[in-house]
């Protein structure tokens, strides 16, 4: 792609797109997303690399690491930054001697072609989810990922030809090139990685079990809300004070507008169009039982 595409997101100085209109965008495109690393046609492409499949993790990290190439385990948690670096390490550590990058990346579009064709059915050819496709694309490709080094990896992967795939690509794209600025917001913020799940939790983004899920420990984790009771942002009973809550909504109103630029290139009308189309295909995700009912991502509680 050629530069003038790439950095066409900074060209517009006026907002088009609302901000409530970029958040609602994250949530019809995450469980597009998320499928990835539920389905069950992706489990069995790991499992034919070698990976270990009797819980997520092991397929998990060098599913979304590949497009960095065989990079370890630090460089992995520094772009994923809420994971304690030891979960990481015990999964990326051997994660390139069981299978490349390169084949990964290839098991990867196999088992989404394979997922979204069982999720979708006949409409998974249909010429709504090829619009849904093209504009997405759109949106992706104008991404500015300066700065953002899951996104830019993402973005220099070829284009599947397929539609569908398009769409998963250009949602992952998208999702990441999100991520990498909240992982911004949360540097501006000075929330570290355990500081920015205890405060999460503690505005009821998610349960602390749920969060839990990211390998720290009981004492990491005390550490940090210690730490967060010293500076005001929760209480005594891991709470979010006013401030505390203001912190976290100031992190994802930064978020959003950091993650705004690629739906204004797409203007107002196609980005309204696009999700009017990605609805049913949404629905058709979650109607799926794949995605867990509560995630570390505070879809629809911030």
């Amino acid at each position: 792609m050629s530069e003038s595409v790439r950095g066409a997101e900074t060209t517009k100085s006026l907002p088009t797109v609302e901000l409530s209109r970029v958040r609602q965008l994250w949530h019809l495109l995450e469980p597009l997303h998320a499928v990835l690393y539920y389905a069950p046609e992706v489990f069995e492409e790991a499992a034919a690399l070698g990976y270990g499949t009797e819980e997520r993790w092991p397929s998990y990290f060098p599913l979304r690491a590949a497009p960095l190439g065989p990079v370890g385990s630090e460089r992995v948690a520094s772009a994923f930054y809420s994971f304690n670096p030891r979960m990481v390490a015990e999964h990326m550590d051997p994660a390139w001697t069981t299978a490349s990058p390169d084949a990964v990346l290839k098991a990867r579009l196999r088992g989404m072609d394979r997922a979204y064709r069982a999720i979708f059915g006949d409409r998974v050819d249909s010429p709504e989810l090829a619009e849904a496709a093209a504009l997405a694309r759109r949106a992706a490709e104008s991404a500015n990922t300066a700065g953002r080094q899951l996104a830019a990896a993402y973005a220099e992967l070829p284009w599947p030809a397929e539609p569908h795939l398009q769409l998963w690509q250009a949602a992952t794209i998208l999702r990441e090139h999100r991520g990498d600025g909240h992982l911004a917001a949360l540097l501006v913020a000075g929330l570290d990685p355990v500081e920015s799940l205890v405060s999460f939790a503690a505005v009821g983004a998610a349960s602390v079990q749920r969060f839990e899920s990211r390998g720290w420990s009981r004492e990491e984790w005390a550490a940090a809300r210690e730490r967060l009771v010293a500076r005001g942002v929760i209480d005594d009973r891991g709470t979010a004070t006013r401030a505390g809550r203001d912190l976290r909504q100031e992190v994802e109103h930064r978020t959003d507008q950091l993650a705004a630029a690629p739906w204004e290139f797409l203007g107002r009308t196609d980005t309204d169009r696009l999700a009017d189309l990605l609805g049913e295909f949404w629905v058709a995700v979650l109607g799926s039982g794949l995605l867990p009912s509560e995630s570390t991502l505070g879809i629809g509680k911030v």
